[in-house]
């Protein structure tokens, strides 16, 4: 092999490395490690909450999300519309705010396209990481996915489920995500649940605030790497494209609530994480024992823990006491059954059904005091099977 050839190889080697490098800079939305270097900037939290936006009435809500990466992204009747035309794009939103385990649920279509993969990613500064990940050559059939502390070493987190006609009809894809476990929902029904302990004992559990990106990418693009493209289903071939994702509505709920979050150490522990009201001097660290919402100290109760712990879907509605935060340590002495509760009044989910005409579009949503998306539709269409990893 002439020294030409080697020099072209070893550049084409680095453009795809800086581009693979530079796409999960994208999807983290990092440039600062806190548990590798100090002073980085603080997290700004999401306050009103619950959060729910419509994006079928043609708007960006601009103070809650910005536009990222390459490609078209545009606001109809139809909600969000990222469009993915040449090699290179990456159109994604993301959200301005982050938050402290709680739940997601976006209503959307996944893109068509050999090699396409629309993706929900909820994504840390440390690279603690929640996905959903549709492929656009499979129209019935979502993964979900997990990282901790941006350990890529294994790639086997992943799991499959059996959803119906993705491309096509709107779906509720759903995040539950609690200290202690992680649930995804399709439509109202749990496909996939994820223990704590069952993620190398914790360590890989996703467990910091988090930032919320919806889009849609190239796996398939000739230049990534083998594994990568038989991944995303095969070599995508722009010139049957656009490939078009359609996200109609988002609906967030912060479980722990703050004007902003910081990391107190480089532990990247939940229990680790500094919580700082609006107006407060000073942050409280979620290990220092126990503070209620209102940010008074207060002592838990052992009535009902166990009530939330039990496998229910998003859609369950549950009164709660004043909420608690308890670190793990301190409710094993006080021998609790620790599971924390959701907040008070949590929202009614968002429902799927096939997507509706334009003059439909507008019609179908109500907002609720609470200033969540109350929708109207049909029962769930596609079946799912439990994964559990």
């Amino acid at each position: 092999m002439g020294n030409d050839t080697l020099s072209l190889l070893l550049l084409r080697l680095f453009l795809v490395l800086s581009a693979l490098v530079a796409l999960a800079a994208a999807q983290s939305g990092t440039d600062c490690n806190p548990i590798k270097t100090s002073g980085c900037p603080v997290d700004i939290g999401l306050t009103n909450n619950p959060y729910g936006v419509d994006f079928t009435k043609g708007t960006m809500d601009q103070p809650s999300w910005t536009s990222v990466g390459a490609g078209s992204v545009t606001y109809t009747s139809q909600g969000a519309v990222l469009t993915l035309s040449n090699k290179g794009d990456a159109p994604t939103i993301s959200t301005n705010w982050y938050i402290f385990f709680g739940r997601v649920e976006v209503l959307m279509r996944a893109a068509p396209g050999t090699g396409i993969v629309s993706s929900v990613v909820l994504g840390s500064d440390d690279g603690d990481e929640i996905d959903w990940e549709l492929i656009g050559g499979n129209d019935d059939e979502v993964q979900t996915n997990y990282f901790g502390k941006g350990n890529v070493t294994l790639y086997n987190r992943g799991g499959n489920s059996a959803v119906h006609d993705v491309q096509g009809t709107r779906h509720n894809y759903t995040i539950d995500w609690q200290i202690g476990q992680l649930t995804w929902y399709v439509d109202g029904k749990a496909v996939r649940t994820l223990k704590e302990e069952d993620a190398v004992g914790g360590l890989n559990y996703p467990q910091t605030p988090m930032k919320l990106r919806i889009g849609s990418w190239a796996g398939g693009d000739p230049d990534n790497a083998p594994g990568t493209i038989a991944w995303a289903g095969g070599v995508t071939d722009y010139t049957k494209g656009p490939f078009t994702m359609y996200v109609e509505r988002v609906s967030v709920t912060n479980q722990y609530p703050a004007a902003s979050y910081s990391y107190g150490d480089m532990s990247g522990n939940w229990d680790s994480i500094v919580l700082k009201k609006d107006g407060a001097a000073d942050g409280h660290q979620m290990k220092e024992g126990i503070v209620k919402e209102d940010g008074s100290t207060g002592v838990a109760s052992a009535t009902n823990s166990s009530s939330s712990s039990s496998s229910s879907s998003p859609s369950s509605s549950q009164s709660s006491p004043t909420l608690y935060y308890l670190s793990f340590p301190l409710a094993k002495a006080l021998d609790l059954h620790f599971h924390p509760r959701r907040p008070p009044s949590f929202p009614p989910p968002l429902t799927s059904t096939h997507p509706p005409s334009s003059s439909q579009a507008t019609t179908s949503a109500r907002a609720t005091s609470e200033g969540h998306l109350s929708i109207t539709s049909s029962p769930e269409q596609g079946a799912s099977r439990d994964v559990t990893r």
